[in-house]
């Protein structure tokens, strides 16, 4: 593990980066990025919600089967322009691939971009309809948070207004739920995620602040799903930094997508909690 010292210097080399981005289950193998130098997608990870229901060790017993230095990127609470516009260009400059949990209510205005977020290759997840905190609000409203956020997000990406997610991905805002707001998830096929570690991009700091805080959290777990949020602009400006860093420390990004029992059934078990984020 590095020390902060180290840290430190990694962070003071990043600031060119920084500089620049202020100016502007089954394992698979990804698609060959067509530029030398990237950090790229190492594999794609099959995510049965049967196999996997509840993954992510801040708020569950288990997470997704990952080995060391393996990072799956994960961003909420948009679409937003032109933040995320701006992580897709940066993730598109890496070859990287990453998650979206997308809240309806913006997608619905907000079409090209959720297409785009899909055209790119990336995994689109749902996050309500309003970013609501489903554990403070009645269960009908609860069940209606839901399926309008899904019937949002699927009217922007194919026209059609369903509650059937396309992707069985859900993230519930702020991670807070109740057990009855789970088991409907998981009666429905949908697996929930947490995170196993987190930026807390949603705290006042600068963008060299937020580099030196995550990159200290990953290195203390050396691995996980890591939750950023795509509309904060210090995430922003904070990402092609942490990303070389990624590249230039060994660290590989892994890309989820849905995925059958069969498929699911061939990765390693879930990772119990004693085995990694430590509290």
């Amino acid at each position: 593990m590095r020390n902060d010292l180290q840290i430190g210097r990694w962070v003071n080399a990043a600031s060119f980066v920084l500089a620049l981005a202020l100016s502007h289950g089954t394992s698979a193998a990804p698609a060959p990025c067509p530029r030398e130098g990237t950090l790229g997608t190492s594999r794609v990870l099959s995510v049965d919600p049967k196999i996997f229901p509840r993954v992510g060790l801040k708020s569950f017993p288990d997470t997704l089967p990952l080995r060391d230095h393996e990072i799956v990127l994960t961003f909420d609470d948009g679409p937003s322009p032109p933040m995320t516009n701006k992580v897709l260009d940066t993730l598109a400059a890496e070859c990287v691939r990453a998650t979206f949990f997308l809240v309806g209510k913006p997608a619905l205005g907000r079409a090209a971009l959720v297409k785009r977020i899909a055209a790119e290759g990336h995994t689109i997840g749902y996050h309500t309809y309003t970013h609501a905190n489903l554990a403070h609000i009645a269960p009908e409203a609860a069940v209606q948070e839901i399926d309008r956020g899904i019937a949002g997000v699927e009217t922007a990406l194919h026209g059609v207004s369903t509650t059937t997610p396309s992707t069985p991905f859900f993230r519930f805002p702020y991670f807070d739920s109740t057990p009855a707001e789970l088991d409907l998830l998981q009666s429905r096929g949908i697996a929930v995620f947490g995170a196993d570690f987190w930026a807390s991009d949603w705290e006042r700091m600068s963008p060299e602040q937020e580099l030196k805080l995550v990159i200290s959290r990953l290195e203390e777990i050396r691995k996980g799903i890591l939750l950023l949020h795509d509309p904060q602009p210090r995430t922003v400006k904070m990402l092609p930094a942490f990303l070389r860093y990624l590249r230039d420390n060994d660290y590989h990004i892994v890309h989820i997508v849905p995925g059958s029992a069969a498929q699911s059934a061939q990765s390693p078990e879930p990772v119990p909690h004693d085995e990694g984020l430590k509290d």
